[in-house]
Formats: structure tokens, sequence, C-alpha cells
């Protein structure tokens, strides 16, 4: 226990050199942080940990999830709630069904069920990785916004598909009228779920006489009893969690107070960006153990079949994208849409921005070594295999080329607004320059006598330099776009 301690300490200063490093070299984290735990992956002393899929499912995905939905604006979930369902659903369900027609007849030995079980688990594209890429560069925010909240609900859909796949090959049967009956009652049951605990800790919140700690500390077990509420009831822990969170963060100014909202949202970001960093480099830092039990497979054909499954995924969610956008020009001469002309542009970086993380790894890892009946689950070391290849090619294939892509395609903002870090660094450096002019006004003969006052301007002062410096960095990466 003390070594394993001692191990994921010195795995944290690591995350905190190659984050610096990315930020230097001006990349985002996770494409750093992946190649990284590869390299790290061939130290004997590393080469040896393994990933616990409980590990992930229970400790890593409620609170990253959790945090994901606080911060999601609901107001735009709703404006593009089409976009968001039909990807989040019909678009997980799609490629789901491509990846598996495909397996069952390119990979020998796999059954229509293991492609199902394939493409549940590779289906879901991870919207950490590309939102941390488009922070770098300046890019329309209706897409942050989609991709986002694409994220929280498609990681529900894919997992769902994967338990009804992982069943069939267990059983050797699947009705498909019973899997989709089961599949929209998890998802109703499961955002029910969510609502009725974030109900409770909102009662809790408003009504029991608690202070900024209590209040701190209830939101971290928030998720946890959220996700491992609808789990027992065999609902979707996913959409449990997603749910609740937005329950609470839309009511959060009713029960919280200036305080906890402040200490909480900094508690919230130290954790997200250190469960964040582990997840990445632990990813990386599993090839050794994939590869060791690739077994009969030569690792030559088992890279071939994970990146033509890569491939396919890439294509198929560019032709998802652009399918989309022409259904829109044609459906909007009936219905309302929030853009009726979304043209090529928007499409194409939402496309490319499909890749994959953690809870394709997780759900890859949790397949069970044996059948039922004691038999070895088929095909359970080469399923592992492409994910891992999906992920590292998606990563590292798209993430590295999203900023230039971005810049090419120079896309302008239909909205028109400045990003929430523009807006942060705008009304701090107005709250600076008033802070100044404040005391120069009503202290003009004492700042330079006052230790306090001149200490207090100084500090002003140093803040303002730096405000206005970030806001050239900001309207820099704005011009290169």
């Amino acid at each position: 226990m003390k070594e394993t301690f001692i191990l994921y300490i010195l795995l944290i200063f690591i995350i905190l050199l190659m984050v610096m490093a990315a930020q230097k070299l001006k990349i985002a984290a996770p494409l750093l942080l992946v190649p990284g735990g590869l390299l790290l992956s061939w130290i004997p002393a590393l080469s040896h940990i393994q990933i616990d899929p409980e590990l992930i499912f229970i400790i890593f995905l409620p609170p990253l999830l959790y945090e994901a939905a606080w911060y999601t604006s609901w107001k735009e979930m709703w404006r593009w709630r089409r976009v968001i369902s039909v990807f989040a659903i019909l678009i997980v369900i799609l490629t789901s069904g491509v990846v598996a027609l495909v397996a069952y007849a390119w990979i020998p030995g796999f059954t229509l069920a293991l492609g199902f079980l394939l493409g549940g688990i590779v289906s879901p594209p991870d919207a950490i990785s590309a939102t941390s890429v488009m922070r770098l560069v300046r890019v329309p925010k209706r897409l942050t916004h989609i991709l986002e909240g694409e994220s929280l609900l498609n990681d529900a859909s894919s997992l769902i598909i994967y338990r009804f796949a992982l069943a069939a090959v267990a059983t050797g049967r699947f009705v498909f009228h019973e899997a989709l009956g089961s599949f929209f009652l998890v998802i109703i049951l499961g955002v029910a779920v969510g609502v009725l605990v974030g109900g409770a800790y909102y009662i809790v919140h408003r009504w029991l006489p608690t202070n900024t700690d209590i209040d701190i500390v209830l939101t971290l077990t928030a998720p946890y009893v959220m996700y491992m509420s609808a789990e027992a009831l065999h609902f979707s822990g996913v959409l449990a969690v997603v749910s609740g969170a937005l329950f609470l963060s839309t009511r959060s100014q009713q029960f919280l107070s200036p305080s906890s909202r402040l200490r909480g949202g900094n508690v919230w970001t130290t954790i997200g960006f250190v469960l964040n960093g582990l997840i990445f480099i632990l990813i990386g830092l599993e090839l050794p153990e994939i590869i060791r039990q690739l077994g009969a497979v030569s690792l030559s054909q088992a890279i071939l079949y994970g990146t033509g499954i890569t491939l396919l995924l890439i294509v198929a969610r560019l032709l998802c994208t652009m399918t989309t956008s022409v259904f829109t020009v044609f459906i909007s001469r009936y219905i309302t849409t929030a853009d009726n002309r979304p043209g090529w542009k928007g499409p194409l970086l939402f496309g490319w921005a499909g890749m994959r993380g953690v809870v394709s790894l997780a759900a890859a890892l949790s397949i069970p070594f044996t059948l039922p009946n004691g038999a070895a689950f088929p095909h359970r070391d080469l399923i592992l295999f492409i994910t891992f290849v999906v992920i590292v090619l998606t990563l590292l294939v798209q993430g590295l080329t999203l900023p230039a892509i971005i810049r090419r395609v120079n896309m302008e903002d239909p909205d028109h607004d400045l990003s929430p870090e523009e807006q942060d660094v705008l009304i701090h450096k107005q709250l600076t320059e008033y802070g100044m002019s404040f005391l120069d006004e009503n202290f003009p003969g004492k700042i330079d006598t006052n230790p306090l006052l001149r200490q207090l301007r100084s500090r002003l002062c140093t803040d303002s330099e730096q405000l206005a410096h970030e806001s050239r960095e900001m309207q820099n990466t704005g011009t290169s776009t």
C-alpha cells in the first residue's frame, strides 16, 4: 500500500511537469500526457501498473461527469437540444451498428454481438480532450457547448449498448424490441434518480444549518450517491449524475452562499485537474499490459484492426455531421431550428473533434475475463487493444491537427459573444482599474506615506499589467484564427 501511494504521488509530480511542458509548447495537456505515459510504461517500476475498471467507474467517472455538468450551461444545452440528442443517442447507435457490421465481416471469429460490444465501447467521443484543444484557439462558443452537451449524454447511450451487447455475448440471444424498451427505460429512470437525489441534496443545503465547509463536503459526496443509487437499481448512473448536477447547478445561488460557491469552485477545479491528468497518463501506462494480453493475435494484425476501426470512426462521424447539416437546412422549412444554415465549417470542426478517452478505456477494461459458463470471454484482449489504439490515434492525430484545421477553416462566431475567459479577464480588469482610481481619488496624499495603501496600489497595478497581458494574448489567439 505504501509503495502504491508513493507511486501515485510520483505520477502526480510527473503530470505537473508534463502540463507545464504542454503550456510551454502551447498544446493541450492530454496530447502530451498520453504519449508521456507510453514512454513511462517502459520503465520497469511503472510497467506493471494495471487500471482497475471499478476504480474508474466508481472513483473517477462520477466526479468528472459532475464537474462537467455543473459548469455546463442548461440554457445552451436546451438551445442545441436537437443536435445534442441526435449525436448523443442516434449517432452513437448508428456508429455502434456500423462498427459491429465491419468488425463482424472483417475480424475472424467476431460475432455480431462482439461487434456491437466493440461499437458501444469506442462510439462515444470524449469532450475533455476536444475542449482542452479548443481553449488554445478561438472557436465559436456553440461548438464547445454542443461538444460538452453531447459528451454528457453519449456516455450513457454507449454504456447501455455495451451492457446489452455484453449480455448478448454471454447468453447468445438478443431481442431487439426488448432491448429498445429497456434502453429508454434505463435512460428515463436514470434521469429520475438523479433529480430525486439532487432534490434531497437541495433540501439539505437549503434548510439545514450548513456552512461553507459542510457545503463543499456535501458537493463532493453528491456525484457518488447519484451514480451508485442509479446503478444499484440497474439504471444509468451516468445520466443520474448529469441530471442531478444540472438540477443543482441551476439552483446553486438559492442554497449556496458566495463563499461556498467560490471555495467550492476552486476545490472542484483542482480535483478535476488531478483526476483528468491521472486518467490520461494511465491510458499511456497501460500499453505493456495490453500488449502482453494479446494472446494468439499478432501485434501487427491487432494494430491493423485498431487503425482500420479508427479510420472508420473518423469517417463515419464526419459523414454524420455533414449529413446532419444538410438535413437541418431541409427540416428548417417546417420547424424552427437554432441555426437553419449551419454550413460546412461547423460540422467539419465538430466531426474532427471526435476524440475518444476515459469512458471507452474503462468500458473495455470492465469486460469480464470469463463467460457465465466458465469459458474465456472471446476476443477480450483484442477488443481491449483495438480500444487502446482508437484512443491513442484519435487523441494524437485529431488532437494535434485540430488547432491547425480550426485556423485554416477560420469560422466566424455567429453569436458574436466574448468567451467566458475573455469576459472574466475583462471584468477583473475593469474592477482593478476602478480600485486604482478609487485610491487615487480618495487618498491622493496618503498613498506614499501609508504602507498598507502603497502595498494595495502596487498589487492592483501588478494585477492590471497581468490582465492586460492576458487580454493581448487572447486577442492574438483570435487574430491567428
